[in-house]
């Protein structure tokens, strides 16, 4: 079944930090498929950016790194429903870039994956399953 996958998964994968559930979702891109907000692709580049800053990362990772996952099966939806957007920002106090994956796990019925807890928490709340989560 597809998914949403938000960058702090993405991110987990970079900076090779051995998370079970980012590790398990890039398994499951073995067989699967997700969908991401466009703003993914610019949040990927930033926190790798970010990365190299820290030195988490060197320019060189970060190239090898995205090189690889232009071949992924992640597939970018182009534009937000505004009017969910802005309601799922207000009611759980997300920022607008969180509540854009929320937006399409609920508008596509997807189930979300994501390192981040405020964003699984208000998705659990809005009842969208959270890879990682015991699942049946």
């Amino acid at each position: 079944m597809p998914f949403v996958v938000d960058a702090s998964i993405v991110h987990a994968w970079a900076f090779d930090e051995g998370h079970p559930t980012a590790d398990a979702i890039r398994e499951r891109l073995d067989v699967d498929h997700a969908v991401a907000p466009n703003l993914w692709w610019l949040e990927v580049r930033n926190g790798l950016v970010v990365g190299e800053r820290r030195g988490r990362v060197t320019e060189m990772e970060t190239n090898r790194f995205l090189r690889e996952l232009l071949h992924a099966p992640i597939a970018l939806d182009p534009l937000p429903d505004e009017g969910q957007l802005m309601a799922l920002v207000r009611r759980h106090r997300l920022t607008v870039y969180d509540a854009a994956y929320l937006e399409l796990a609920l508008r596509e019925r997807l189930p979300l994956a994501t390192l981040d807890t405020a964003l699984a928490a208000a998705a659990r709340q809005e009842g969208v399953a959270v890879l990682g989560d015991a699942e049946p």
